[in-house]
């Protein structure tokens, strides 16, 4: 039962809703409620209009997204004007629900004002309204996550670049808070034209690209498609097209219907699956994780978006003239690869192939799995620091 009492809300509370600043956040439907715990008191920042009122949360309502964390550390993220994040990325204080809007809420009170401060934005491109996440100032650096994901599972990895790049992550369409069109045909080259899009949008030229799992396939795509348009590229565990026998490929091809329009998909039954299904998905990051991806499957336009990325990650041609492996070999960008020695997703064994076709790319390899920066972002970033340029 939250704690409703009547009485003011933590002074560490109302000095947070004073330095409110709507400009860095974007609210997607115009109003959110940020539920806010000081140890067992509740609070809600109700954000609506691009203002922000303070109320005792209701227990009726459901909050869009829940920070917690005790006294002492509400007082330090009040009293450090970079103290929220602070205390995110130490995980003394948790955000749940929806990232985009719980960080989001972290960058509008931090009191920051300079040009290159954590932001959130929904651009408007050609391929439809993309949300991101940026901040910091220099050459620009695109982060593009996998399948399932947000952009937020870089976070990380734009406050390890901020202080010498322009780091923005995206959520590309059909994923996180970006449009999910029903007719797009979500593979490789329809998210590296969106990527281009969004940089058509913000006026960027050229850029360094990062993408982990799926992200990594749509970035050496990128490459592929555009050698002009893309400097350097980081792929952390990237998804890569299948060697071995596909055997459900003669399914997959079919005309079938879009499962996820019609799916009956309630939260009590598939939460329970998909954290059984993720190592940690009870806590911490990987529950975070958990959240973001359950934001969009359980919408039926979600649904569909994931699984025609999943079916065509599955289908994508290792071999003959259009196959991946086969056009990969002509990828001229400079190119490191991060491998995690525990992936079960992206065996670590497709190194060997990798290093026969582009003999010139880089590689690191870490005691992790499928996601490394945020399952050794240390290791990971120093990587990719000496990587760029």
């Amino acid at each position: 039962m939250l704690d409703v009492k009547s009485h003011a809300p933590h002074d560490a509370l109302r000095v947070l809703v004073a330095r409110f600043d709507p400009c860095v956040i974007d609210v997607p439907r115009g109003r959110a409620r940020i539920r806010l715990q000081v140890g067992s008191e509740h609070w809600d920042a109700f954000l609506q209009d691009g203002g922000v009122e303070l109320v005792p949360a209701d227990p009726r309502l459901a909050p869009d997204a829940l920070l917690s964390a005790d006294e002492e550390t509400w007082r330090r993220v009040a009293g450090d004007v970079r103290g929220g994040m602070e205390a995110f990325r130490k995980r003394r204080l948790e955000v749940r629900l929806n990232l985009h809007l719980g960080v989001g809420f972290l960058a509008a009170t931090s009191g920051m004002t300079d040009p290159g401060r954590l932001r959130f934005d929904s651009v408007p491109t050609a391929e439809g309204t993309i949300s991101i996440l940026s901040a910091g100032s220099g050459d620009p650096v695109l982060c593009v996550h996998g399948l399932g994901g947000t952009k937020a599972s870089f976070l990380p990895t734009v406050a390890a670049l901020a202080d010498r790049n322009r780091v923005i992550a995206l959520d590309l369409p059909g994923f996180g808070e970006s449009d999910k069109p029903l007719s797009a045909p979500y593979d490789a080259a329809y998210f590296a034209r969106s990527v281009f899009a969004l940089m058509d949008s913000l006026g960027i030229e050229r850029a360094h690209l990062i993408g982990n799992s799926m992200g990594g396939r749509v970035a050496i795509e990128a490459g592929l498609l555009d050698r002009r348009r893309v400097d350097r590229i980081v792929l952390l565990s990237p998804a890569l097209a299948w060697l071995r026998e596909r055997r459900l490929k003669w399914l997959l091809q079919l005309p079938l219907p879009r499962l996820g329009l019609i799916q009956p998909t309630p939260r009590w039954a598939t939460e329970p699956i998909v954290r059984s299904l993720v190592p940690g998905g009870a806590d911490g990051w990987a529950a975070a994780g958990v959240d973001e991806f359950l934001r969009s499957y359980l919408t039926p336009r979600g649904r569909a978006a994931f699984y025609e990325a999943a079916r065509n990650i599955y289908l994508d041609e290792p071999h003959g003239e259009n196959g991946f492996w086969t056009r990969l070999a002509s990828l001229s960008c400079k190119t490191m690869f991060v491998w995690g020695r525990r992936d079960a997703l992206v065996p670590i064994a497709f190194m060997k192939h990798v290093q026969r076709t582009l003999p010139a790319a880089r590689h690191v390899e870490l005691d992790c799995g499928h996601v490394p920066q945020l399952e050794r972002p240390r290791q990971t970033h120093e990587a990719v620091r000496e990587f760029l340029p």
